[in-house]
């Protein structure tokens, strides 16, 4: 069952909640039974802890720890947000009201709570016969700042309950013509356009990583392009976000084992991200900004027109690579997104994202995506904005040494060394030769992130759209 949280004004909550910082004073309101509560040996007001409360005369009442104040933070705040989150969804309220109205960092707090309840309230098991009906919760806050930041987490959790749903979504379903589907109505109703180019257009833009990865499929892939351009601003050259979308990955000729192909529906959530990234620009940041996403999509199947390890790829920059490993297909796809974004969008800054090695993983585990960048500045910024949200990153190096790794013996370079050796800078060096000198491009490897073992995450959706309500003017 899916709990989905509305921001309303509530008259009569079925619940209150109240915090409390660690030595800190209760609300001026408190009942004896707060008072009560907050002195049970099993609530230290410790950040994410919780005391039910049962007031005679009032609603009933969460009353939450917060920590110690002078440790009190954007990160803590998050924090104590997800752990309250599914205990307010437990106590099965139809509404629900907070008064925060003396909690730093309201609009934070808000925010962060925002997020939490869309997120805890979100069901992943949607192809289930029998569901129970999905359940409506109303929610405000009493703190103007809180209250807002509360609307706003509301609906970026929804994007990101978007980019899970799709994730999610089983590879019978979700071919690339029905990602780009799903596009055009996300854009429909967010007031982005979308096209898309397929069929006989590949040859034409030549996107021959697309066309080779997906020729294998009865599923065509394509090149789905979202834009997001607000009337008031003067058009430039936009901000390109790049995703990879591989609706499934069987490894190709070079077939994943029977333990390493159950979850590849999931290597499409760089594109998934991207998408509903774009839904959260469009609805909810409204930035001041030219942007243009593009979903390189495609299905890595094997038939008797597979492409294969030995082949030779030259693209539309004129770069020729020789494939020796048809399983580091994402990067493929991704220099065809990586060429459109220079020569036909003439992006200002690029962002790639993509579930791309297996290796960020093992270099990472599940707690930071894979960083990388050829500017400073643009990197600084996307990780201030992963930081705030929660998305975060670690930088990874992108250095002239690595491409000598990629040397091929007969092409420009190969698309996978063989031995795994740096193989998160790897993909990140290969996709360097397709971006023009000068367009600060900045790739971020999310695999461990996105496709941890209990469910998708939403990973990328946050840290893209608050990059660019951080930073567009």
């Amino acid at each position: 069952m899916t709990t989905r949280f509305v921001h309303t004004p509530v008259s009569r909550p079925e619940l209150m909640i109240y915090a409390q910082f660690q030595g800190g004073d209760l609300p001026v309101d408190a009942t004896p039974e707060m008072t009560a509560a907050s002195k049970r040996s099993d609530f230290d007001a410790s950040a994410g802890t919780s005391a039910s409360v049962f007031p005679a005369n009032a609603p009933r009442a969460l009353l939450i720890g917060l920590g110690e104040k002078d440790k009190w933070s954007h990160e803590t705040a998050r924090k104590v947000a997800e752990a309250i989150a599914p205990v307010i969804i437990a106590t099965k309220a139809g509404s629900v009201q907070f008064d925060l109205r003396d909690v730093p960092l309201a609009s934070e707090f808000g925010r962060e709570f925002g997020v939490a309840l869309a997120k805890a309230g979100w069901d992943g098991r949607s192809m289930v016969s029998k569901k129970d009906d999905d359940r409506k919760v109303e929610t405000s806050a009493l703190e103007e700042n809180f209250d807002k930041g509360l609307i706003a987490g509301l609906g970026l959790g929804t994007s990101v309950n978007m980019c899970r749903d799709l994730v999610n979504t089983p590879p019978n379903i979700a071919t690339p013509k029905w990602m780009a589907d799903y596009a055009m109505q996300v854009g429909k109703e967010a007031g982005l356009e979308v096209s898309m180019i397929s069929g006989d257009g590949l040859d034409e833009h030549q996107l021959v990583g697309l066309q080779n990865v997906g020729r294998a499929s009865i599923n065509e892939p394509c090149l789905i392009r979202i834009e997001y351009k607000p009337s008031d601003i003067v058009v430039g050259q936009p901000v390109v976000l790049v995703g990879k979308t591989i609706t499934y990955d069987t490894g190709g000729l070079s077939i994943k084992g029977k333990d390493g192909m159950p979850g590849m529906k999931c290597d499409k959530g760089g594109g998934c991200a991207v998408l509903a990234a774009m839904h959260a620009i469009a609805t909810v940041i409204k930035p001041k900004a030219h942007v243009v996403a593009l979903l390189v999509a495609a299905e890595n199947c094997i038939s008797e027109n597979a492409y294969r390890p030995d082949d030779v790829i030259t693209y539309r920059n004129g770069v020729t690579v020789e494939v020796t490993n048809t399983d580091a297909e994402g990067r493929l796809v991704l220099a065809d997104g990586l060429i459109w974004a220079c020569e036909v969008e003439r992006a200002s800054k690029i962002v790639d994202m993509a579930t791309l090695t297996g290796g960020v993983v093992t270099a990472l585990g599940h707690v930071f995506a894979g960083g990388f960048g050829n500017d400073d500045g643009h990197y600084s910024a996307l990780e201030q904005a992963g930081k705030s949200s929660g998305d975060k990153m670690w930088r990874l190096p992108l250095h002239d040494e690595y491409k000598e790794y990629m040397k091929s013996p007969i092409a420009d370079i190969v698309n996978s060394v063989k031995g795994g050796k740096a193989h998160p800078v790897q993909g990140g060096t290969f996709l360097s030769f397709f971006v023009e000198e000068g367009t600060p491009w900045v790739h971020i490897d999310i695999a461990g992130k996105a496709m941890p073992a209990d469910g998708p995450t939403g990973f990328g959706v946050r840290i893209l759209a608050e990059w660019l309500e951080q930073t567009a003017s």
